[in-house]
């Protein structure tokens, strides 16, 4: 669609969901009122209690989500206590659950305008993700707000129906994951094991450096798959090589790779591999390791998290358990 927009005849119907329309269903946008009268932005926003669960949508048949946008308040404790969980065709546990920060691009907290090939930023808050979501029977999204005060919800989810998958169709899965500080020689996992054929499609890595003396980043990303034991088919130089720079890091975002945020020891970096897929038949890990160079090489802990996204098809395993929300939360960005 994207690369043949003029094609009319594609069988795809267009549908949108906010709280303006919170079926998507045909003719029910707007039919709330303001004080300027009906269908006049009478239900833009919802506050959100804390502990308070909303549903985004709940859509059945075949279908495809193609964006979604949100915004609500910037503090940086926020992006992490807000979360975003996702069930695909009926399966009980979620295939997406993140923080709302480190899901719409960026870690630690801290809004950064910038865009890649899968997220947009703005300098207010103002988030996009581009990812398509294909579903076959339904697709159901909510927000949680974990944190200890209301926060205000405007969102946009923009779909199609009357796609054409297959049953086994990828559906895309969200898990984020933290250690504060890592552990001396146990790599830190972006992916953890998954056995069911899959596709990766890259993460948001945000690293707190504890040790500002010395550079972080000589670490090597590592994909072992189908049938790797002790050592990986694929086996990258160094950390800031992985996202596609070079001699240390650079606040420096591209399309597919990059690093959005480098400041006061704080890095959000990313790779999306959507031109150089990494795919696998049956079973996949991925790790990144935590390696310094102070007067040579050294080994390092640091603060690693990661919001990591893939395709595999549903039944899938359930994701490993989130951190909870002090451990998602202590030592965040500070404006």
């Amino acid at each position: 669609m994207i690369g043949k927009p003029y094609l009319l005849d594609t069988g795809l119907t267009s549908r949108s969901i906010s709280f303006e329309n919170p079926t998507g269903a045909p003719g029910e946008g707007g039919k709330a009122a303001s004080n300027l009268g009906p269908g006049r932005k009478g239900s833009p926003m919802r506050q959100i209690d804390p502990g308070q669960t909303v549903q985004l949508c709940d859509i059945e048949g075949l279908g495809t989500i193609r964006h979604i946008w949100l915004t609500t308040i910037q503090e940086p404790v926020a992006q992490r206590a807000m979360v975003v969980r996702a069930w695909w065709d009926g399966q009980e546990h979620p295939s997406i659950e993140c923080p709302v920060g480190d899901f719409c691009g960026f870690a630690h907290g801290k809004i950064m305008p910038y865009h890649s090939a899968v997220h947009s930023v703005g300098p207010t808050g103002g988030r996009n993700i581009w990812l398509p979501m294909p579903f076959v029977k339904r697709a159901k999204f909510s927000f949680t707000n974990e944190g200890e005060k209301a926060v205000p919800l405007f969102y946009q989810i923009d779909y199609t129906i009357g796609d054409n998958h297959p049953d086994d169709v990828g559906r895309l899965h969200v898990l984020f994951r933290r250690e504060n500080p890592t552990t001396t020689k146990e790599d830190f996992e972006l992916l953890p094991e998954r056995k069911n054929k899959g596709r990766f499609i890259g993460s948001v890595i945000g690293i707190r450096n504890l040790h500002p003396d010395q550079w972080w980043g000589e670490g090597e990303v590592k994909v072992y798959m189908d049938g790797d034991t002790e050592f990986p088919t694929i086996c990258g130089t160094g950390s800031e090589d992985y996202v596609g720079l070079a001699w240390g890091i650079q606040q420096t975002p591209f399309f597919y790779n990059g690093c959005s945020l480098d400041k006061n020891n704080f890095i959000s970096m990313y790779r999306w591999h959507l031109p150089d897929p990494i795919a696998w038949r049956e079973r996949a890990r991925i790790t990144i390791q935590q390696i310094s160079w102070k007067n040579g090489l050294a080994e390092t802990e640091d603060d690693w998290s990661c919001a990591t996204f893939w395709y595999e098809p549903t039944p899938s395993a359930p994701l490993p358990e989130m951190p909870d929300l002090q451990a998602r939360t202590a030592d965040v960005w500070h404006d």
